[in-house]
């Protein structure tokens, strides 16, 4: 449900979220037709705020952080709410020094953006972060963005994205069909893997196979399936533990192909 509008008048606007006061006020000075507008509390999901605002899921146009490592400069993604982005891709185009990009925790991202994660805004940023517009939100007349709270949010046109942040449009989300070969690949690897050492029981060896990048949808590696915790305490770990590890791995894989 929309609670409703922020009305600019008078001083309601001195009680809502600091956040939303500054994207509020940068639309306004902007001259954008659409002030935000504060869902219900219960709209916790994308897909909830999506029916809550009687859109389509992609028509939400959910804001990811990342950090580059090279500079620790925060990188933010722009993309519709039923798409994934490929970190790759975004690498590709944010990394020329070939560095990579890193996890941004919510201290990284509330000190650079100056907004809570699940409501970073495109615009109004404690400091400008380097930002890429995904292509496949050109597809809607009209998406709603973050307004700098995670219940906030405001409605504008693509072209109006492009303009008022004045970033690059690209393909940066994960192509489904490349995926799935990718994670076949992938499981078909370290199913063999596990067939080979089923029988031993000393020197359990590791999962990894050289493709090591964190999922942001399960949070395992893509290429072992292992948490960042499992793999960090790999080698801590005696063969007891790395057996277990091995288990879970196997279950996982076998939800995956569920």
């Amino acid at each position: 449900m929309i609670v409703g509008a922020i009305n600019m008048c008078g001083s309601e606007l001195k009680v809502l979220p600091e956040g939303v006061q500054r994207v509020a006020a940068l639309l306004q000075e902007r001259g954008h037709p659409h002030m935000p507008v504060m869902l219900d509390d219960a709209a916790r999901t994308a897909q909830q705020a999506a029916d809550a605002l009687g859109i389509a899921l992609g028509q939400i146009a959910k804001s990811i952080i990342f950090r580059r490592k090279s500079d620790d400069v925060a990188v933010l993604v722009i993309t519709a709410g039923d798409q994934r982005v490929d970190e790759r891709k975004v690498e590709a185009l944010v990394c020329p020094d070939g560095k990579r990009l890193g996890r941004a925790d919510a201290e990284f991202v509330k000190a650079r953006t100056g907004f809570s994660i699940g409501g970073v805004s495109p615009l109004a940023h404690a400091t400008p972060p380097v930002t890429l517009i995904d292509q496949s939100l050109f597809r809607f007349a009209e998406v709603w963005a973050a307004a700098g709270h995670p219940h906030g949010v405001f409605k504008l046109a693509p072209q109006q994205l492009l303009e008022l942040t004045g970033a690059p449009v690209a393909d940066v989300v994960v192509d489904p069909a490349l995926e799935q070969v990718s994670q076949q690949n992938a499981i078909n690897l370290v199913a063999a893997h596990a067939r080979r050492i089923r029988a031993e029981t000393e020197n359990i060896p590791s999962p990894c196979i050289s493709v090591c990048r964190m999922s942001t949808l399960t949070g395992w590696c893509e290429g072992c399936f292992r948490t960042r915790e499992e793999i960090a305490g790999w080698s801590q770990s005696g063969d007891g533990g790395k057996r277990a590890v091995w288990d879970l791995i196997g279950q996982r894989m076998a939800g995956l192909q569920a």
